[in-house]
């Protein structure tokens, strides 16, 4: 009887997804979204959360930093301490389908957190985080408190503003709440923009034509099923 070939050795789904969210921390860099070691990104993996280190430049991250939690916050893997945000993550990933968190101090979302209760409806994209989006009331980063208050800013949503200090999106991968806290900036940036023109307000959407665009919106895209 001839040997039987060993089994292909599958890449290790945990070191995979580490590296996926060092790149997604690079790039909230590179995108404007942070300074210096500002915001913290997480990925579920399992009932692991791996998660930013504390106080870290990104580019200095590399495989052997991996930093994980369980879903009570103990850590699990790793020897650098996890963020001081991990409040925050694990609220979401606790009461949200939360695959990926982002958080960052976007400058422009940042600037909206301190005007306004709720962005104001000024595009159709906000439909895409389920609607207007929510201020959290401002409480000390890292705390209990800053967490609950998030947890109320996202009810039927993926991202909320935290007030004087940043945005949290989430999404089921790295990708999606990138780009979620992406379109949010953006959001933020245009109607500043057009609330600083003076002599005129900016026309809002009203919630039916969100709700409109909500429907078209989970529509959109490639079909995963499509062939040739």
């Amino acid at each position: 009887m001839k040997d039987q070939p060993e089994p292909v050795q599958q890449p290790d789904r945990t070191a995979r997804a580490w590296a996926d969210l060092v790149a997604t921390a690079r790039r909230t860099v590179t995108d404007g979204l942070v300074v210096g070691t500002s915001g913290n990104v997480s990925v579920r993996v399992g009932d692991l959360v791996l998660v930013t280190p504390s106080g870290v430049p990104y580019d200095r991250l590399g495989p052997a930093d991996l930093t994980a939690v369980d879903l009570e916050g103990h850590q699990v893997t790793g020897d650098l301490r996890p963020t001081s945000e991990l409040p925050m993550h694990l609220a979401v990933y606790r009461t949200t389908p939360a695959t990926a968190v982002v958080h960052t101090h976007a400058p422009y979302a940042t600037a909206v957190s301190t005007l306004v209760p709720e962005l104001p409806p000024v595009h159709y994209m906000a439909a895409d985080l389920g609607g207007p989006v929510r201020v959290a009331p401002y409480a000390l980063y890292g705390s209990d408190e800053l967490a609950a208050h998030l947890l109320d800013a996202l009810r039927d949503r993926t991202g909320c503003l935290l007030r004087n200090h940043g945005t949290v999106t989430y999404g089921d991968s790295l990708d999606q709440a990138l780009d979620r806290t992406a379109q949010l900036e953006w959001m933020c940036r245009v109607w500043l923009t057009a609330a600083a023109v003076p002599g005129h307000t900016p026309q809002l959407l009203s919630a039916a034509q969100l709700d409109e665009a909500g429907a078209r919106l989970r529509g959109y895209g490639q079909r995963t099923d499509r062939r040739g």
